[in-house]
């Protein structure tokens, strides 16, 4: 069964401006976004059967909801982030005690090198896909690969739209992930043709519309909504598409992977 830990969204909002889709004049509406989360979350548990845990929100701290940059799970070990922004930096004890007390070995990584987690860090096989440049730093890669033990390839991503790896790379299985070629440099993607035997390159509308930033649940791939031209290509290697209007959390610069981190 897929394991996800979430948090409520019941103090998001944009009270800041630390990536490029945040504008703070362009609020959130609150009952809508936890009426989306809400579908998020029926979506993994009453209709995937996923089990899905979840974390107290905390007054100030309005990105908690994004899990997926608390850090990096591999075995039941934790790596925890270390966030470049202080904005964020607050969520780091409440991701770490959170994972502590459900028995999860809590890591860090060296002092001074930012690392945001899964938001960045994505296993196919027995391989990380690492990104690098507009939040983490390429030496938590370095040290990420000493801790599991697996080789981490790095990519520098080159548009400021697409910030953490998570929102342009989307792993399916070992062998097939969805990404978004132009938010890669030439290097990145000759590395991705060498290292996934079946990318699936996904259009630039669909790309805006977070269709990287996806929940693989078995054979369902979970997305917000605009992605329809992902059915075909996903329908031709065994995947069915679910999607589910996540537009609030997109004002913040997140969608569907974002708003869980993977437990098992």
């Amino acid at each position: 069964m897929a394991r996800f830990l979430m948090c409520p969204p019941d103090y998001f909002g944009i009270e800041y401006e630390i990536n490029a889709w945040m504008r703070v004049s362009n609020q959130v509406d609150r009952e809508a976004a936890r009426a989306q989360w809400n579908a998020l979350h029926r979506a993994l548990v009453g209709e995937l059967g996923a089990s899905v845990e979840l974390m107290d929100p905390v007054v100030g701290l309005p990105d908690l909801v994004f899990t997926a940059n608390a850090g990096y799970v591999q075995d039941g070990t934790f790596v925890s982030s270390t966030f470049k922004f202080k904005e964020r930096q607050g969520e780091t004890p409440y991701f770490d005690a959170w994972f502590s007390s459900h028995r999860f070995r809590v890591l860090k990584l060296g002092p001074g090198c930012v690392f945001e987690g899964a938001g960045d860090a994505l296993p196919i096989g027995d391989t990380i896909i690492a990104g690098y440049r507009h939040r983490s730093e390429i030496c938590s890669h370095v040290e990420l690969g000493r801790i599991t033990g697996r080789r981490v390839i790095s990519l520098e991503l080159i548009d400021p739209l697409f910030y953490h790896l998570d929102t342009c790379f989307c792993p399916l299985d070992k062998c097939a992930a969805l990404y978004y070629p132009r938010s890669f440099d030439a290097y990145a993607n000759r590395a991705l043709e060498e290292a996934v035997p079946d990318l699936v390159p996904v259009s630039d509308s669909t790309a805006h519309r977070f269709g990287c930033n996806a929940i693989v649940v078995d054979g369902t791939v979970v997305t917000n909504t605009g992605c329809e031209d992902l059915e075909k290509p996903l329908a031709a290697r065994g995947y069915n598409l679910r999607m589910v209007d996540l537009s609030e959390f997109m004002k913040s610069g997140g969608s569907a992977k974002c708003l869980t981190i993977r437990l098992d």
